[in-house]
């Protein structure tokens, strides 16, 4: 059972479906409650599709991202808590670069997948652990402990209650440790409109196939014309163009802030930053390291 709640801090705008709190204990079957009654986008579902695309130049740009915005040549000796793992492709870039991983997600597929990239690249390796879990699930989390590099790429803003998110994330970054996550941009009312795409999108399979056929030419087709005339034909971070514009189209429950408003909310609970990447108040999402002070 889900409520619609729509909320103005500010700048901040964010829209989201809200689910009602119930026990968190079995995520498969609630997930799949929520894919049902067109609340939740299978993300896993298009990272499968994904992975049949994997390649070593993907998987080293990756690491590159990693190591770029966590200003590191490796991570060796750092636990790695990956939450919202889903295609696994950074919990893999993490642990080739020698962390200890913890990966967890919310939807089964993208468990599904994390395991296979674990199994394909490093068996049953002990340093590298995956489960089923929600950020939401505050009980989960306790039994985890602390990490020294909790990342979160794209995941908060679609839990259904992304500051909840925000501060379950937070006891698990050590002192000295750094949170490194990516959040969808506010743009207003542009934020408002992919609101209303993303709900259909989930909500019907033939405004699904308008909505694609609509918006493709540019969230696709332009893109692709650029960046082939530039050399660049995949994204960075490894992605790939089309499932990025599905996972675009189709990434629901949506809530978006500014970069202030996570700036604030961060260094109220202790954190500095230490990076910052933005999409320049254009769709997409802003990227930003924050460093725990010791406590």
């Amino acid at each position: 059972m889900f409520v619609f709640d729509v909320r103005t801090h500010g700048t901040q705008v964010t829209s989201s479906i809200i689910p009602i709190k119930r026990p968190l204990a079995d995520t498969g079957v609630r997930h799949a409650d929520e894919v049902r009654a067109g609340s939740r986008f299978e993300f896993g579902r298009n990272w499968l599709r994904f992975l049949a695309g994997l390649d070593e130049d993907r998987i080293l740009q990756a690491e590159q991202s990693l190591r770029r915005m966590l200003g590191v040549e490796h991570l060796r000796g750092s636990r790695f808590l990956d939450i919202g793992s889903g295609s696994g492709l950074f919990s893999l870039a993490a642990r080739r670069l020698g962390a200890s991983v913890h990966s967890f997600d919310y939807d089964p597929q993208s468990v599904a997948c994390t395991q296979a990239l674990r199994t394909r690249y490093f068996g049953e390796d002990p340093n590298w652990r995956v489960e089923s879990g929600s950020v939401l699930d505050e009980a989960y989390l306790a039994g985890l402990g602390e990490f020294d590099v909790v990342y979160s790429w794209g995941v908060l803003h679609h839990t259904g209650d992304m500051h909840q998110a925000f501060l379950n994330a937070i006891p698990k970054v050590a002192a000295d440790g750094r949170l490194f996550i990516a959040v969808y941009n506010d743009q207003g009312l542009p934020s408002r409109y992919w609101w209303h795409v993303k709900r259909g999108f989930n909500r019907s399979a033939i405004l699904k196939i308008l909505l694609v056929a609509v918006h493709a030419p540019y969230l696709f087709g332009l893109r692709w014309l650029v960046r082939a005339t530039s050399g660049r034909r995949t994204l960075e971070r490894g992605m790939s163009l089309w499932y990025d514009m599905i996972d675009w189209l189709g990434g629901y429950p949506f809530e978006v802030a500014t970069p202030e408003a996570v700036f604030v909310t961060f260094r109220g609970h202790g954190f500095t930053l230490d990076a910052l990447k933005t999409c320049r108040g254009r769709m997409g999402c802003n990227e930003f390291v924050f460093r725990r002070q010791p406590r």
